[in-house]
């Protein structure tokens, strides 16, 4: 994994805090390998958890399997 910034970590938790739950999902489910969102090592992924509630069979269905 490539190392981040505190100024990078810091930009993806605003990206973060300004996405829907759709959005969340989409990102959980599609996310290239390597995202650092999901590198347990950083803080990025404890806040993901924060905001991230989960997926229902509604927002399933809505972004789908396909990008």
């Amino acid at each position: 994994m490539k190392e981040l910034t505190q100024i990078e970590i810091d930009n993806w938790k605003k990206k973060l805090d300004t996405m829907s739950q759709d959005d969340l999902a989409r990102l959980h489910r599609f996310a290239d390998v390597g995202c650092p969102v999901f590198d347990g090592t950083l803080p990025i992924y404890e806040h993901f958890q924060k905001l991230f509630k989960g997926f229902t069979p509604e927002i399933s269905k809505r972004i789908g399997w396909g990008k």
